[in-house]
């Protein structure tokens, strides 16, 4: 075989359980990954694909992690599991230098402990003893193909979401691997940074590597794929070109997200006769608003010109929202749209202007009692997950608001309305990334506040969860609060919103 044909990566999983698992993760997963192509692994919220995307990434060892009985080759070499002591130990430094994984929450692909951007596309060059000169080249070339160059110097607590996923990317590319498993590598991307990274990819399977792409929904990238594979439960349901499965009742039951769904699952969404818009006094507005971060201190030397002018994200902004009303807002990643829902009910300050809600400034009000109003949906769910179950999470707050009968009521309908109802006593961190974030947009909707703030609130949703959000957005607006969206997904964003508005440049305008 040539070196394009070659096969880089395979596995056979029979069964894959965790430690303390009462049931199997994977069960009946065969794939066989050749050099040179790329294959997307698509599967609904649970499906198992991050699972198997550790699993091959090396980030779940067998034995270490949980009980694997089948087989796994990389690079020609084949490591045989029947799940006794005898198994053979998976050696993380030697699969990581053929291998790279990109979690779904892309912070957990950084070291923490480097103080810059370069410094973490640096840090696993560093532990490969790359000569400094070869390393600083390959920093700048990673930096320059994902959109990084003008973020070096930035400390990495500090990007945005979608600048941290092509952060976790770049770190992965860095070392040139034979084999790149990523999943969702597209969530929270602004249109610039999807393009960065969809070339990344193809440049790296032109030159031969083997990509695999996870991915709740039949994306750019999914489609560019030679082979798909559908998860279901944990096991492989349909593989094959995509023209074989596209239109195949295993894709269609695994809750995959496919284009277009999300205009038909939104679709009853538009002002009715039970929505009437503009009707009454703004319920949230911003008057001349500026902000500025304080400029952070470099070790190297004074910020540089460009890390000033990013230190001012508003300014003299003017923005309102009237009861029953969906806004999007859309913006390239870091140009502060996180920043403006923190704004909304408090967590941030404005350096100039003021904001209102209900007609009154909230200026002096403490930060939990603007929540009962204006409720906040994190970009990174876990930021907002802190209870021993989902609910405990969701009641926290609500005690002494409606006490502790009303508040459970009202806890158990929110879980039920984001489909997480036989999830009650499970702790959070047991729980998906999809379910986390369900989670999260429940602890919002049980307080019916008046202004919802919604941070990218379809990543790592499948078509399940898109429709669960999309019910909800709609059942918040008819009972007459406001909803404002900031999310990089057209396909929703588009037809869920009545006006769309695009952030730049501190500024907001409509599109």
């Amino acid at each position: 075989m040539t070196a394009t044909t070659r096969t880089a990566l395979r596995a056979r999983i029979n069964e894959f359980t965790y430690h303390g698992g009462t049931a199997a993760a994977l069960r009946d997963v065969g794939l066989e990954i050749e050099g040179g192509s790329l294959t997307a692994i698509l599967g609904g919220s649970g499906s198992g694909k991050s699972t198997l995307g550790k699993l091959l990434g090396g980030w779940l060892r067998a034995g270490h992690s949980g009980t694997l009985r089948g087989s796994l080759e990389l690079g020609g070499t084949r490591l045989d599991f029947d799940g006794s002591a005898a198994d053979p130990r998976i050696n993380p430094a030697e699969w990581f230098r053929r291998a790279a994984f990109v979690p779904q929450e892309a912070a957990a692909m950084l070291s923490t402990v480097r103080s810059s951007v370069a410094e973490e596309l640096a840090f696993g060059l560093e532990n490969r003893a790359t000569p400094r000169q070869e390393m600083l080249r390959a920093v700048d070339r990673t930096a320059a193909v994902t959109g990084l160059s003008g973020l070096l110097d930035r400390d990495p607590a500090t990007l945005s979401g979608g600048e941290l996923r092509r952060l976790a990317v770049g770190c992965a590319v860095i070392t040139e691997p034979e084999v790149l498993v990523l999943d969702e590598p597209l969530a929270s991307l602004d249109p610039a940074g999807t393009a960065q990274v969809t070339d990344v990819i193809r440049n790296l399977v032109a030159g031969g590597s083997a990509v695999v792409v996870l991915s709740q929904a039949v994306d750019g990238l999914a489609l560019q794929a030679r082979q798909w594979i559908v998860l279901d439960d944990g096991t492989a349901t349909a593989a094959g070109p995509p023209g074989k499965i596209t239109e195949s009742a295993e894709l269609e039951a695994s809750g995959v997200r496919l284009p277009g769904s999300a205009v038909s699952a939104l679709a009853s969404t538009s002002p009715g006769p039970e929505r009437v818009l503009g009707k009454g006094p703004a319920i949230l507005e911003l008057l001349g608003v500026g902000f500025s971060y304080p400029v952070a201190s470099r070790r190297n030397g004074p910020a540089t010109a460009n890390e000033v002018q990013r230190t001012n994200v508003l300014r003299d902004l003017d923005f309102s929202l009237r009861p029953g009303e969906i806004v999007r807002i859309v913006g390239p990643n870091g140009a502060g749209k996180s920043t403006l829902l923190r704004l909304f009910n408090g967590l941030l300050r404005p350096s100039s202007g003021d904001v209102r809600v209900g007609g009154n400034s909230i200026a002096r009000t403490p930060v939990g009692r603007v929540a009962a109003s204006v409720g906040l949906l994190f970009q990174h769910p876990r930021d907002q997950l802190f209870e021993r179950t989902a609910l405990r999470e969701v009641c926290f707050g609500l005690r002494p608001l409606f006490g502790p009968g009303g508040a459970t009521v009202r806890a158990l309908a929110a879980l039920d309305e984001v489909g997480l109802s036989n999830a009650a006593q499970v702790h959070p961190a047991e729980l998906s990334a999809s379910q986390q974030r369900l989670l999260a947009l429940a602890t919002v909707l049980a307080r019916e506040p008046a202004v919802l703030a919604l941070d990218e609130p379809t990543v790592g949703l499948d078509r399940h969860g898109v429709e669960r959000l999309s019910h909800a957005v709609k059942e918040a607006a008819e009972r007459g609060a406001g909803v404002v969206l900031v999310t990089n997904d057209a396909g929703y964003g588009r037809t869920a919103a009545d006006r769309n508005l695009e952030f730049d440049a501190g500024r907001l305008r409509e599109l």
